[in-house]
């Protein structure tokens, strides 16, 4: 079986630099809050050209710190609508409403599947008053065009960077766009820990400082609590390990980039629908491709020794956590869920592997 991902042959290339950096961790005996999680936070933040990166436990948290740290200064209230992608992963719907905010669903650019400029502008209402675009699969939204419309209409903007790490728009990063961005380092990402761990980026002087006391207790001085805050700290053996690989990510990346150009150029079954780009703004979190026979075209792959997911199967208006929206209608975003499939991609996936998984696709007959 070729597997959807092999993060045992990932990880294996910087074994021993993950297990030294490990053992440094262990011997220093200093284990939260220490020298390896300073040093990722600099070297994250220089990476995607952002002043601020302030770790986190995890990508949910990051969005969800952020939008309450903007509550805490005053920038967002309970009951302000946030305008969001349709067909995103449920955690950016989850940040949304676990601060009492308004999430405003938008049917996505049926070409990217990342959110619709045109679409995000006829959404805004008096209440609006943030957007948070979704990089999904690894491509960046049109930010330039986003970032035009936050502008006009005084809103912020969340980026969810989790699975664009890397990705950039005229060299010019995810992470960098916003006034913040959530980044996920889960073992799948593209930068991805060897456990849960995430990280938020900004140039706010002032909205770092908050969420480093917001994750930390509400403390921003031992035993001195500014705010009801919580424990979500980046640790110091999860920062060690992504020290390690931040090194090696840009390589990573041009190694997704030659599997996903060899889909794109070797693909030409009518019957599978291509993703669109190949440029500086996808970092091929994953390969998704769309077919009217998705469910087939999965068995058919399994069947032939091919590990293919769905990401995602069900969008969040139709998950049970949000009953209240199972009516609603997002046609776009449900074709979407209907269709994609995601093939193999990943920088140790074989070419051999790449070749055999392109001639499947060709010879599978509706």
């Amino acid at each position: 079986m070729i597997p959807f991902l092999d993060l045992k042959a990932i990880n294996a290339q910087y074994r021993d630099e993950l297990i030294a950096a490990c053992t440094n961790v262990i011997d220093s005996g200093w284990y939260v809050q220490g020298t390896e999680v300073r040093a990722f936070e600099q070297e994250f933040a220089a990476y995607c050209g952002t002043k601020h990166a302030i770790g986190v436990a995890n990508g949910l948290d990051a969005l969800m710190l952020t939008l309450r740290a903007w509550k805490e200064l005053g920038k967002l209230k309970e009951g302000d609508e946030v305008i969001v992608p349709a067909n995103t992963y449920i955690a950016s719907i989850l940040a949304i409403t676990e601060n009492r905010l308004v999430p405003v669903l938008v049917e996505p650019d049926m070409a990217t599947y990342n959110l619709c400029p045109k679409n995000t502008e006829a959404a805004i209402t008096k209440k609006t008053r943030a957007i948070l675009p979704v990089h999904l699969y690894g491509q960046l939204a049109n930010m330039p065009a986003i970032m035009d419309i936050a502008k006009r209409h005084n809103l912020l903007v969340l980026e969810d960077s989790a699975q664009a790490h890397g990705a950039n728009i005229d060299g010019k990063k995810a992470g960098n766009w916003g006034h913040a961005s959530g980044f996920s380092f889960y073992p799948g990402k593209n930068l991805g820990a060897l456990g849960d761990a995430g990280a938020v980026t900004t140039n706010d002087d002032e909205l770092a400082q908050t969420l480093r006391a917001l994750g930390n207790y509400g403390s921003h001085k031992k035993y001195e609590n500014l705010y009801q805050g919580v424990n979500s700290r980046l640790d110091e053996i999860q920062a060690a390990m992504l020290r390690v690989k931040l090194r090696y990510l840009d390589a990573e990346i041009v190694a997704r980039r030659a599997v996903a150009t060899a889909y794109i150029s070797g693909i030409n079954n009518p019957a599978i629908v291509l993703p669109t780009s190949c440029d500086e703004a996808h970092v091929w979190h994953v390969f998704v491709i769309r077919c009217d026979q998705r469910d087939a075209l999965q068995r058919y792959l399994a069947d032939n020794g091919v590990q293919t997911l769905i990401h995602y199967p069900l969008p969040p208006h139709k998950q049970q956590a949000y009953k209240e929206w199972n009516e609603l209608s997002y046609p776009v975003s449900e074709i979407i869920h209907q269709q994609v499939l995601s093939l193999p991609i990943g920088p140790t996936l074989p070419l051999d592997d790449v070749q055999n998984i392109i001639q499947l696709c060709n010879e599978f007959k509706l």
